[in-house]
């Protein structure tokens, strides 16, 4: 190999890696380095190379309302209080039907797109309606397409319910009032958003509203980061990307999704691209999970070719 290289490998990143962050910080020297290559990324549906730059972070909790101390017969529906509603009444009081998240002070750490991070996402070719036949819908939230569908995909917070969980789920019908009714919410956070701030404006949002006494749990927490695009790593890697691919690569400043970049640009100081070997119908976590062997191969030369210009220009 022309340099030296370290491979840091975890297996946690769907729980949101909670142990990465103490390991980096107790490990830095054994992780220095100049600049990181992430796993991830792939083309898009016209072949072009994406190189992303970041991700979003992540609030992951638990929200769960509870009543009697067993589920009772719905007819006590009269008289006794239904924790599935209560969970529901306390849910509406987080985002309206415009989708604006609700909760006092959420934006406020939000921090402005610099004009390059708005200008590459300006450059990107406009794919949602590609999107949209994949999903077999007709639209998006709020009709946004074009920049402004890029723009809220890729630099917006949401407030997201997972999964609802409370009573009986079963075929055919019982009579039940249920004694507990739980929700699993995420929050994918932008810079400068700290997901323990998060949870604690969500906390008090709920004590306002009346919902104190239910129980929150927090089931993981990320924070998010980004790489500056005018960094010139990132010129090497999306140069390296047009003499394999063949094509002007695609800069996108921050993933919709979530990975545990933070340790590592923030608490190393390195320079993070990803890219790699997925497509867009790669089917991410799905049990039809692919890629496809040319993309493989492309993304394999696309990284000997980032290391062997790396090395050069250190040299």
């Amino acid at each position: 190999m022309p340099l030296s290289l370290k491979f840091c490998i975890e297996g946690d990143e769907e729980i949101g890696s909670p142990g990465i962050e103490p390991f980096v910080e107790e490990q830095r020297l054994l992780l220095a380095a100049d600049a990181c290559l992430w796993e991830g990324g792939g083309v898009n549906w016209q072949g072009q190379p994406q190189i992303v730059l970041g991700g979003k972070g992540l609030l992951y909790l638990e929200l769960e309302a509870r009543g009697a101390n067993r589920d009772a017969h719905s007819s006590y529906a009269t008289v006794l209080p239904n924790p599935a509603w209560r969970l529901l009444w306390a849910l509406a009081t987080l985002k309206d039907s415009q989708e604006n998240i609700l909760i006092d002070g959420f934006h406020e750490r939000v921090r402005a797109n610099s004009p390059q991070e708005r200008a590459a996402v300006e450059a990107m070719p406009a794919e949602e309606m590609h999107r949209a036949r994949s999903l077999g819908i007709d639209g998006f939230l709020k009709g946004v397409s074009g920049l402004d569908y890029r723009l809220r995909h890729l630099f917006e917070p949401t407030c997201n319910i997972d999964g609802l969980n409370s009573g009986y789920q079963g075929p055919g019908t019982k009579t039940v009032l249920p004694a507990r009714a739980m929700a699993k919410l995420e929050f994918r956070l932008v810079p400068d958003q700290e997901p323990e701030e998060v949870l604690e404006k969500l906390q008090r949002h709920l004590h306002q509203k009346g919902y104190g006494d239910m129980e929150v749990r927090c089931l993981s927490a990320e924070r998010p980061a980004r790489t500056p695009i005018d960094h010139p790593f990132v010129g090497l890697v999306c140069e390296a990307a047009r003499e394999v691919y063949g094509q002007e690569p695609v800069l996108i400043p921050s993933m919709a999704g979530t990975g545990p970049f933070y340790p590592f640009v923030e608490t190393l100081g390195l320079p993070t691209t990803d890219f790699g070997v997925g497509y867009p119908e790669s089917r991410m976590h799905a049990p039809d999970e692919n890629i496809r062997l040319a993309d493989l191969l492309r993304s394999a030369k696309h990284t000997a070719t980032v290391l062997q210009r790396f090395a050069t220009e250190q040299t």
